[in-house]
């Protein structure tokens, strides 16, 4: 490939540093969020049934509305008990921060790729630096918008499969039935998926002035050769 000179040398600088940290930390963000798989369990007590274990899966993109509690017997409470799903589609905020994610990872690898095969190309054009730091401007905007939306939409996803759902059942409230929550699945890995986002945001922030710094130093150098 023409021009193409392999020098890991600008990975040892903040600059390709925080890009291969930027790199990890993506990969850590969309697969705390994106492998996500759960569920949440009531114990149901009807006619011929006592605590009875119902459960409804649900997972990424957690679209929420389309999980369904099984039926606590074949009798179904003696006709008592109609399908029940949880409640809330969030699948738009998290589809936003994994896709985003996933996006941020792919640009990484483009990036270390110019850092390591172009250095020399990339330190005598002002154009790429430029480039970069546009990008870089962009992304660290959607990582806080992202991880915001994704934030809220977690403790939603909190609230709609914990034990305050049970008063919006409908079956739980018919004559001889009970319903008592009995566990969900934990979120510790989605809370990490959080931590990982605002880290992103962080990150990205902070590359903003790397980079400024490094396309000031290019222009003034360009000017005065």
């Amino acid at each position: 490939m023409a021009g193409l000179k392999v020098d890991c040398g600008l990975l040892l600088e903040p600059l390709g540093f925080i890009k291969v940290l930027e790199w990890i930390f993506s990969i850590f963000a969309f697969a705390t969020c994106g492998g996500f798989q759960g569920e949440t369990t009531l114990l149901v007590s009807c006619k011929g049934v006592v605590n009875k274990t119902v459960s409804a899966a649900f997972a990424y993109p957690f679209r929420l509305h389309t999980a369904v509690f099984n039926a606590p017997d074949p009798k179904r409470c003696g006709g008592t008990w109609t399908d029940v799903s949880l409640v809330g589609n969030f699948s738009s905020s998290a589809q936003f921060f994994v896709t985003l994610a996933v996006l941020v990872f792919l640009y990484c690898i483009a990036a270390l790729v110019v850092y390591i095969g172009y250095k020399h190309v990339y330190q005598q054009n002002s154009k790429f630096p430029l480039t970069d730091l546009a990008v870089t401007v962009i992304t660290a905007f959607l990582w806080l918008v992202s991880t915001f939306a994704w934030a809220k939409a977690l403790a939603d996803i909190k609230v709609s499969t914990g034990a305050s759902m049970i008063p919006g059942i409908e079956s739980c409230k018919a004559p001889g039935t009970t319903c008592r929550f009995a566990s969900v699945t934990s979120m510790g890995t989605l809370n990490v998926s959080v931590v990982f986002g605002l880290l992103n945001t962080v990150l990205w922030s902070g590359n903003i002035w790397l980079l400024y710094k490094d396309t000031n130093l290019q222009y003034q150098s360009n000017r005065i050769s």
